[in-house]
């Protein structure tokens, strides 16, 4: 979204690499999306909070459109918990910090 984001923007060229092992937490976002803009800072903070457990990527569906359909992706934000390239949990909509951080501990 910016240069000063912490969490990596995925392509359609690295997206199946990156969720192929482990926990991933991914942020379906798009640049014109005012709640996609507020939730950015705490999926910063989040990546660092959690950093060593859970991966954490973004995906612009403007941009990966294939991965968007891939996912059904119809409102952002949305954003999916996968391991293993298995979707565990996915919730859409701006939140909390703290309603996100509860969210990924339970799956840690």
């Amino acid at each position: 979204m910016t240069g000063n984001d912490i969490v990596p923007e995925l392509t359609n060229g690295e997206f199946e690499s990156f969720v192929k092992e482990g926990i991933t937490f991914l942020d379906f976002f798009a640049e014109w999306c005012m709640p996609c803009t507020i939730m950015s800072p705490i999926i910063d903070d989040l990546s660092e909070e959690f950093e060593g457990k859970i991966r954490f990527g973004k995906v612009n569906v403007d941009e990966n459109a294939k991965i968007a359909q891939k996912f059904e992706i119809s409102s952002i934000p949305t954003f999916l918990l996968i391991k293993d390239s298995k979707v565990l949990e996915r919730f859409s909509g701006a939140m909390s910090q703290d309603e996100l951080s509860e969210v990924l501990k339970k799956h840690l």
